[in-house]
């Protein structure tokens, strides 16, 4: 077993409908077919595509919420012992944070963050009749909750309530509620799609510093901490944060393969992205020559486009 491999996608395939899979007569609808994909630790892979091709039901598919109706997906857990574990439900070796931030809109972000270990750890009747052990492991939860909002930025923020922030601020709290949960790999569903430019430029720095310590993580011989799998439709933001951009699309040539209509969207554009410092300045020319060899293969019709093998790095 590859013990770098955090995620492995095999044979994905999704479809409404009738389960017959007859695409050519309206029963049913093809939204994915045949996606391979494994996604090593550390990494921060940007997913691509065309509106509407499913780069959302591949990703509630990782989640658990949605699983596919064919093919599997694989979470490795890490450890010496690595332990793969198919998805069939959602679980907290995966974290997600959406465009719309869920955050409870009673509790101040500190608590927002908090939350998790807490109903994790504790349930209702420990802490109704364990109160003195329940408040030294609520303080605990506390301080952890702390020194991630703190490494985001928002050590001045930690009892205000979601109201009172921005949506930047929102979403770095949405951020920090997800990873103080450890996920083996984080899902991004066009996270800052809703914010302005100079706020997303911000949180896609962020990332960027989260992908440094995955880096410090290496240097020292130690497991990279942090595992990114972003939906994204801005192809600047794909190729600024991700070391690697997958591409999406329903332009491949299905009709070759015996389809009388298309199957599903499948993955025809795989490959390494530039890695950027936070510090870096940036501009869209760095990567305009792959901005153009991406869009040629995932936005425009390309009928003899060979869907990509298994790639794990």
């Amino acid at each position: 077993m590859n013990t770098n491999l955090v995620l492995k996608c095999s044979g994905v395939g999704h479809w409404w409908g009738e389960a017959e899979r007859d695409f050519s007569n309206g029963i049913a609808r093809g939204v994915l077919h045949g996606v391979d994909l494994g996604v090593q630790r550390g990494s921060i892979v940007a997913l691509v595509g065309p509106s509407g091709c499913g780069k959302t039901t591949l990703l509630r598919a990782i989640l658990g919420t949605h699983p596919p109706r064919a093919g599997e997906i694989v979470v490795f857990s890490g450890g010496s012992t690595p332990r793969a574990q198919r998805v069939q439900r959602p679980g907290r070796d995966r974290g997600v944070v959406y465009q719309q931030y869920s955050l409870f809109p009673f509790l101040t972000a500190l608590e927002n963050v908090a939350l998790g270990l807490k109903l994790e750890q504790t349930g209702i009747l420990f802490r109704a009749l364990c109160f003195t052990r329940w408040k030294k492991i609520r303080r605990h939860h506390f301080d952890e909750a702390a020194e991630l909002l703190t490494q985001f930025g928002l050590g001045h923020a930690l009892n205000l309530y979601p109201h009172q922030m921005s949506g930047g601020m929102c979403q770095r709290v949405a951020l920090a509620q997800a990873l103080i949960m450890k996920p083996e790999v984080l899902l991004l569903d066009e996270p800052f799609g809703a914010l302005d430019e100079q706020t997303r430029r911000e949180l896609q720095r962020m990332l960027l510093r989260l992908y440094q310590k995955n880096l410090r993580a290496r240097e020292r011989g130690e497991p990279a901490p942090y595992t990114i799998f972003l939906v994204t439709h801005d192809l600047d933001e794909a190729l600024y944060v991700g070391d690697r951009v997958v591409g999406l699309s329903q332009q491949w040539n299905w009709r070759e393969r015996g389809f009388a209509a298309c199957p599903g969207a499948t993955i025809v554009y795989d490959e390494p992205a530039p890695v950027f410092a936070p510090e870096d300045v940036v501009s869209e020319d760095d990567f305009a020559d792959q901005r153009e060899e991406l869009r040629r293969a995932v936005f425009k019709s390309m009928t003899t486009q060979q869907p990509r093998p298994l790639r794990a790095a």
